[in-house]
């Protein structure tokens, strides 16, 4: 089932705020990360490539990368790395997953460059929601925090 789309009345109606940003080299992996997180009803935008996955987030506002580690070319640790050192990028939340079991030492890596989580697969579906929607409206909320918002008419507070 292909994620919802704006021009999809049948799918939830897209959140206006960033994109989730899926990585992985293999198509059923990306087709099942979306599967999982569709529900979010956050715009879902793929890349199969750390370079594709930098471009992507320099393009368009992303809440959170959830990526793969192991990929030809620039991996996902590299890929994190170069998305550490961009102003425009530097606070965007990034979860690694890693299909080659249980590492410590990547996980320490991993941790230690930044990374915002670390998940072996096969991922639980309900577990990644879980944790890509606290990472998404945690960067949502700082990144509005810094923006002038009106206050809220519900309070009363605004016009």
């Amino acid at each position: 089932m292909p994620a919802p789309s704006a021009a999809d009345p049948a799918g939830p109606p897209l959140r206006t705020e960033g994109a989730l940003l899926l990585v992985d080299d293999h198509e059923d992996n990306l087709f099942a990360l979306e599967h999982a997180l569709a529900p979010l009803g956050r715009r879902l935008l793929r890349a199969t490539s750390g370079e594709q996955a930098l471009k992507a987030v320099l393009r368009h506002p992303v809440a959170t990368v959830v990526m793969d580690i192991v990929m030809p070319g620039i991996d996902g640790l590299d890929t994190m790395s170069y998305l550490s050192r961009l102003d425009q990028t530097r606070e965007v939340p990034v979860l690694l997953i890693t299909g080659t079991g249980r590492d410590d030492r990547l996980a320490e890596r991993a941790y230690r460059m930044g990374a915002a989580g670390f998940l072996i697969k096969p991922v639980d579906p309900w577990a990644l929601r879980c944790h890509v929607r606290a990472l998404a409206d945690l960067r949502s909320r700082t990144y509005s925090a810094t923006t002038p918002q009106p206050a809220p008419a519900r309070y009363g507070w605004g016009v």
